[in-house]
């Protein structure tokens, strides 16, 4: 049986725009979808996950739908689910999250801790509805892109659309005579040409796909600029994030906190195997 596709609802319209963008990918890539409702024991919420099942049935009638309400907080609830879970989706701001708040407390708390791939649905709908056919992925110095990789290959794919790989670096003052580690996405000092960082990083996966093309953009400068830049005109951001050493949960630096608050589109958050 297929692993399904979970979103998670709560009613508010940023988590029934989630539902929207789940249903459709739940059916590009065939996998039943899962809405999870979390709420308090003494709330009704019976009328709230039938009118998202409604909906999500409009907007992508061949979808497989099921839901659950889980009597726990949003984040517990949400993490369990995704133990076993094809990705999953959140809205960008809940139920009673204050309003100068760019990416929910519960967002935040997913995206840094799932077992699986998060993807927070943000943007206007022409982001939100495909309508780009482009899916943008962010390339690490080193292997820690991979996993992130092989997803966003799979979603232009199943997109029809095309690949555009973004590798930023920078080489600081005084570089020449103490060059420092690398750092992530922009990379200084590099001991590798920007676009032979690419390459390498596609070389073996992007062959696995040859019905997608696939562009390269090599861009001297912070990294969170580039791929903010470069997502203006996609459909779907996908950024990798590294295990914490000793730790439980991902390691989400300040490129990944910088996008996922400030995204034009929806973003996705893949842990690396």
């Amino acid at each position: 049986m297929a692993i399904p596709l979970v979103v998670g609802f709560d009613g508010s319209e940023a988590s029934l725009e989630a539902v929207d963008w789940a249903a459709e990918e739940a059916v590009r890539h065939d996998v039943p979808l899962h809405l999870v409702h979390a709420a308090a024991p003494d709330h009704d919420t019976a009328g709230r996950i039938a009118a998202a099942m409604d909906r999500a049935r409009r907007n992508a009638p061949p979808v497989r739908l099921s839901s659950e309400v889980l009597h726990e907080d949003p984040a517990s609830a949400l993490l369990g689910k995704g133990r076993n879970a094809f990705a999953l989706v959140l809205g960008s701001r809940g139920l009673g999250e204050l309003d100068g708040l760019l990416l929910g407390s519960v967002g935040l708390a997913v995206a840094a801790r799932a077992d699986c791939p998060v993807v927070v649905v943000r943007g206007a709908a022409e982001h939100r509805d495909g309508r780009f056919g482009t899916v943008v992925v962010g390339v690490e110095d080193g292997d820690g892109s991979g996993t992130a990789l092989q997803f966003a290959l799979r979603e232009a794919r199943v997109r029809r659309g095309r690949l555009v790989a973004v590798h930023a670096w920078s080489v600081p003052f005084g570089a020449l005579s103490e060059p420092p580690p690398p750092s992530g996405y922009a990379t200084e000092a590099h001991c590798r040409p920007p676009a032979q960082v690419l390459d390498d990083a596609l070389r073996g996966r992007a062959e696995r796909y040859p019905d997608v093309p696939v562009s390269r953009q090599t861009v001297e400068g912070p990294a969170r600029q580039a791929l903010l830049a470069a997502a203006a005109d996609a459909d779907l951001l996908v950024v990798g994030a590294g295990r914490r050493r000793g730790h439980l949960g991902l390691q989400l630096g300040l490129v990944n906190h910088a996008v996922l608050h400030h995204a034009p589109c929806p973003i996705a958050v893949v842990p690396q195997r």
